[in-house]
């Protein structure tokens, strides 16, 4: 236990390290890797859907890239902690119902964690890491801010354009879509004026991706415009983008450089969404091979980025 302004930190024994914060039902947890005398603390937001702290998700997604970062960042003298979102996995006592979750609610959540991991490595201030949706979240929690317990923000693979633009491209993509772009495209501009959709005016396959929770989710979520947001931040932030992200193009980092012009910013040509380099004739694969690494130029990256303004 720990005192002082951090007093709500707890830290287990066991080898995870899983640490806790009051939420608002119930404990947000997350898991530290704490090195020796941290030169500085990154505070690591996953991305949209039930994705948990090492980077993956009961639907599918296998790739341990938050776990891999986190442990890369560890080697550099980087303290983090991957926290799980109030309302699922470890956090799942937090908030009763995971999609009444807020962007505004996990902004609040990604504040506190940064002042908690500050305390905890002695650090002034801590870093937001945000991977895709969560890099929305970083800039929510920042923009506009003077002062606080963020140093900066990591902006991985993140959106720049309305996250309603977002979903038509990657809708319009999949092949498999084609039957239904017509009545997607009407529901997606329903929720874009704030409004829900009646599940009778669309297809019965198409009814579980618009049930009433996760569309109250993606109200509020369309309301959000990325640039917007950057415009307004005054902290530190990195701009790092794939060549071949399939989720979040070149032309959304793009956008926030040209929002934020004092971002630093890495592209890396082969990197997929998943912050791994692409697999030759194998699309899915850095999305569920959890061995595949890091492409090493992010946490080397990262880390300079960060040690330069710690220093």
């Amino acid at each position: 236990m720990f005192s002082g302004p951090f007093s709500g930190l707890t830290v287990s024994a066991a080898p995870a390290e899983v640490i806790s914060l009051p939420g608002p039902s119930g404990p947000l947890r997350g898991a530290a890797l704490l090195p020796e005398n941290p030169r500085a603390a990154v505070v690591i937001i996953p991305g949209s859907g039930p994705t948990d702290r090492d980077g993956n998700s009961p639907q599918g997604l296998s790739s341990d890239t938050y776990r891999l970062l986190a442990e890369a960042l560890e080697a550099r003298g980087i303290g983090s902690v991957r926290i799980d979102k109030r309302g699922m996995f470890g956090s799942a006592g937090a908030l009763e119902d995971a999609e009444a979750a807020t962007i505004a609610g996990y902004a609040e959540d990604a504040v506190a964690w940064a002042g908690a991991l500050a305390g905890r490595t002695g650090q002034s201030c801590a870093w937001l890491a945000g991977h895709s949706e969560g890099g929305l979240v970083a800039l929510a929690a920042v923009s506009g801010a003077r002062s606080g317990p963020v140093c900066g923000v990591i902006l991985l693979a993140t959106p720049g354009r309305p996250l309603a633009a977002l979903l038509r491209e990657q809708l319009q993509a999949n092949p498999e879509n084609a039957p239904y772009l017509d009545q997607l495209d009407r529901a997606v501009t329903v929720l874009e004026r704030g409004a829900m959709v009646d599940p009778e005016t669309i297809s019965p396959v198409l009814r579980p991706l618009f049930r009433a929770g996760l569309q109250r989710y993606m109200i509020q979520l369309f309301a959000y415009d990325p640039a917007v947001l950057a415009r307004a931040v005054q902290v530190p932030a990195l701009i790092v983008q794939g060549g071949r992200d399939q989720q979040v193009r070149p032309v959304d980092a793009d956008t926030l450089a040209r929002a934020m012009p004092h971002a630093g910013r890495l592209d890396l040509p082969q990197m997929t969404h998943m912050l791994k380099a692409d697999q030759p004739d194998q699309p899915f694969a850095t999305y569920t091979d959890r061995s595949l690494p890091l492409v090493p130029e992010v946490a080397a990256t990262i880390s300079d980025f960060i040690l330069t303004r710690n220093d």
